[in-house]
Parts: C-alpha cells; structure tokens; sequence
C-alpha cells in the first residue's frame, strides 16, 4: 500500500506567531485555520498535556494532512470556517478560548494539488473550493457570471488594473464556444490579453486574477469579516489573544479595521509584523505576510 500523501506547506512567521500569542500551559487554543498543522504542532507544545488546540479548516485535504502529523488526544479538529466558530465552540463544551490564531493565507499544498486549480503554475481543472461540494468551482463562475461582474470581482478582490480587459477577453473566448476549464485555459486567455504569465508582468496579472477568483469561489472576505466583527469577540476570554495573518491588502485592512474601530480590543502591534529576510529566502511565500496582534480587554477601565 503505498504511503498517504505528505504535508510541504512550511508555516509562516512560527517564531512571530509564538512570540504574540504569549502562550502558557494549560491554555485552550483555536487554531482557525489549521492547514497541515504546522502553527498548532507549535502551540500544543507550548501549552502542554493541560491545554487544549481546536483546529479548523474548510478544506478536507488539510484536516488529514493535520491528522497525520498531530496526534496528540488534546488536539481536535473539525472541518469547519473559523467564522463558524461560536457554534463548534459551544458543540464542543467549550465556553470560550484564550488564544486564536487565523493564518489566511493558501497552503502550499493546496496550490500544488493539480485537482484544485488554486494556483496558476500547477494548472488543472479550475475547481478552487476549499470544500469540493460547496457552491459554485471557478470555472463555473467564469462560465456564469456576466462580464460586468467578472470585472468587478478582478478590480475588487484582486486590485488588478486591467480588470476590463481581462473580463471582455473572456466574453471573447464564451462567444467563440472556447470555454475555460482549466488552469492552463486561462492562462492562455491572460496571455492574449496581458502578456505571457512566464515574465514579471504576466505572472503579476495572473497571481492577481487567480486570487480574485478564489475569494469569489469561497466568499473569503464575508467569511473574514463575520469572524472579526461579530464571532471573535464573543469566543475570547477577557485578556484573550488573537493573532491573524494576512497575505493582501484587502484581508489586512479588515483586520487593521477590527481592531482600531472597536473599543474593546488593544491592539499589541502599532503596525504590521512581517517575515525577516532570512525567512523570506527559505520560504519565498511569507514575503507578503502581515502579522497583527490584539488583546481582548472588555471591561478594561477607561475604554
């Protein structure tokens, strides 16, 4: 029988993410966006056989690769949205946690995986749902949804330039009858449009189009800002920690937003924390990374 599948996603910023979540034994942990476990391998050493880690993920493909490395009988996970959190929390027993940490960022093995279509050098059928069953794939959008509304989630979701342009090639390829199912079918409706995605230009333009696509598919911003705005606070104990790690502008200023607009939270970072050069270098996808920290301080006085 040949061996299950194993886990290259490298966790971002690990030094940074133990250093503000500040974690001691005994803690209870939500881990929201489990991925392969590489941040929870971290945190249930930190907080021992006392503390417990809940892990969530929308991806099934993720939650198993967790569950290979982390065995440990404090250690549970769910295929959940963080944003559903309040009530796995309360399915579990689990009144509120102490620390919770959202890394939102892709993993590298949902990028590599052929089957997802999630990032643009490894191609395949363009699916790109975190839960395969759930809503509508990638290329079923581009098929749909109208090209005014395929401009809009490229300029707003992906911040790229060039939305229209991009939007009216692919009306062009839907007139001609040449749909696009893959990976590869759209790079090449992007070449014609925007330059070959093998220079700087083209990749920049892809990464930017195929990001905007997957926020679309998993509705990840609506998921982000539910978590923020009206589950987070209610799942922390008061002097509770969040950490939340972002890789766009869009995700990082919802986060910034959340905890400058609301009374309760003080926030640990004056600004963003990202990956030393040293990281950068070994792990080429922490480069984007912002990393920010607040404390849940309800009732402090004065607030």
């Amino acid at each position: 029988m040949p061996d299950a599948p194993r886990a290259v996603h490298i966790p971002v910023m690990p030094r940074e993410v133990l250093q503000w979540l500040r974690l001691s034994a005994g803690q209870v942990v939500l881990d929201g966006t489990l991925g392969a476990g590489g941040h929870s391998s971290l945190i249930l050493k930190a907080i021992g056989d006392k503390g417990r880690l809940i892990g969530l993920d929308r991806d099934p493909m993720m939650l198993e690769f967790a569950s290979q490395k982390l065995t440990q009988t404090n250690a549970t996970f769910v295929r959940a949205s963080y944003s559903d959190s309040a009530e796995i929390l309360r399915q579990l027993g689990v009144s509120a946690v102490d620390r919770v940490l959202l890394d939102l960022g892709l993993s590298s093995d949902q990028l590599a995986d052929r089957q997802r279509g999630f990032g643009f050098d490894a191609g395949g059928p363009l699916d790109m749902r975190f839960f395969p069953k759930e809503g509508r794939s990638a290329s079923e959008i581009l098929e749909e949804w109208s090209e005014s509304e395929l401009e809009r989630i490229f300029l707003e979701y992906g911040e790229e330039p060039q939305a229209a342009r991009v939007a009216a090639a692919i009306g062009r390829r839907r007139r001609r009858g040449q749909a696009i199912r893959t990976g590869e079918d759209l790079l090449a409706c992007l070449g014609e449009t925007c330059g070959n995605p093998g220079t700087e230009p083209g990749r920049t333009v892809a990464t930017r189009i195929f990001q905007s696509l997957r926020i679309a598919v998993n509705d990840e911003l609506k998921h982000v800002e539910k978590m923020l705005t009206a589950v987070l606070p209610t799942i922390l104990n008061p002097g509770g920690i969040a950490v939340i790690i972002s890789f766009h502008s869009l995700e990082d200023r919802l986060v910034k937003n959340a905890f400058k607009g609301h009374h309760g939270w003080q926030v640990l970072t004056k600004t963003p924390i990202e990956a030393m050069p040293a990281e950068v270098r070994i792990n080429p996808r922490s480069r984007p990374a912002k990393l920010r920290a607040a404390q849940w301080l309800p009732s402090q006085p004065g607030r």
